[in-house]
């Protein structure tokens, strides 16, 4: 269901006489002792405000250990949840709650439920990009920088469902050689990356590394070169600067990319269908600078968890930072 829009609270989109944003924006953030964190699918305008830029992992780590009275969550709605679960005596706004997720909605906690039901004794693991109401009934919750670490490090025989997304389950199942029962939801971005695209890419840039999300479908990630969350990408970029890659993951991760090694080359495959254009995540880029801007303002909209829900959710995401912790991630 969508939220209200910044025009339905009486508000504008875009800020009247507001010439200098950002500095407007880092004057709030400093009079509201408030820290910024931005995906990095986020549009890069939104990174280079931002105090921190990371994955989900990374993201909520900061999270947990932030002293800011306010924190504006600049990505989609299950980041800010995770935040105000982390930190619930703090103010945590997503500038435009509109922002859902295609894979968060893919998974509803009641049918979650009827799932445990039916497969008593099983180890509950959630994808991060899961509503606080499947997190309250997950044992653990994973990112995409830390799932195969932690399914690999449980007991060989310890019996697990995972979900919501097949294809990072697959993955995982693939790499750990277990064999867990998965949810059949995706990411409509990384789950529509054209296969067609990306051979395309790699027959006219033979030298080009390919870079893979592991949310992409199986027969993508056959294709890649390297396979990691979105912060193993960076590493990988990083440590091997200049030359060609293909990267098939949300395009918003290629402004880091870009800073970190501008004088690479970077080419993104075309989602499933479409003759031209980018496979963006929408809801991604629903945050601008000026609903930043009207968010540290107004502290509005601030995101709410209920507390019986964050209390059940807390102990899944405390699991997966202490075993982060344990296994040095």
């Amino acid at each position: 269901m969508a939220k209200e829009s910044w025009k339905e609270h009486g508000y504008v989109d875009d800020p009247v006489g507001v010439a200098d944003i950002k500095g407007a924006i880092a004057g709030l953030k400093k009079s509201r002792n408030a820290v910024i964190m931005a995906h990095y699918y986020q549009d890069g305008d939104i990174q280079d405000v931002a105090d921190y830029v990371g994955d989900s992992l990374a993201l909520a780590q900061r999270a947990a250990r932030t002293d800011a009275d306010v924190i504006v969550m600049c990505g989609v709605n299950f980041m800010g949840e995770t935040a105000k679960i982390l930190c619930p005596d703090k103010v945590v706004i997503v500038p435009d709650l509109n922002a859902g997720c295609s894979l968060a909605d893919s998974c509803d906690a009641a049918a979650l439920q009827r799932m445990k039901d039916e497969h008593p004794g099983h180890t509950v693991i959630s994808y991060v990009n899961t509503s606080a109401r499947v997190k309250a009934l997950t044992d653990i919750v994973v990112t995409s920088g830390n799932a195969v670490e932690i399914v690999g490090s449980l007991p060989r025989d310890e019996k697990i469902i995972f979900g919501p997304d097949r294809n990072l389950g697959s993955y995982i199942n693939r790499v750990t050689g277990r064999e867990m029962l998965l949810w059949d939801g995706a990411c409509h971005v990384h789950d529509r990356f054209s296969l067609d695209s990306l051979k395309q890419l790699k027959r006219e840039h033979p030298a080009a590394t390919v870079l893979a999300h592991p949310e992409c479908r199986a027969l993508l990630l056959d294709e890649a070169d390297v396979i990691g969350s979105t912060a193993a990408l960076l590493r990988y970029v990083s440590s091997h600067g200049d030359g060609e890659y293909i990267v098939a993951t949300e395009p918003g991760i290629l402004h880091e990319m870009r800073r970190r090694c501008p004088s690479a080359r970077y080419y993104t495959p075309l989602a499933e269908g479409r003759l031209s254009g980018l496979n963006v995540c929408e809801y991604m880029k629903m945050a601008t600078l000026p609903k930043v801007y009207m968010a540290l303002l107004h502290g509005w909209p601030a995101v709410e968890v209920d507390p019986d829900v964050a209390a059940l959710a807390v102990k899944s995401i405390d699991r997966m930072l202490m075993m982060s912790a344990e296994l040095g991630l």
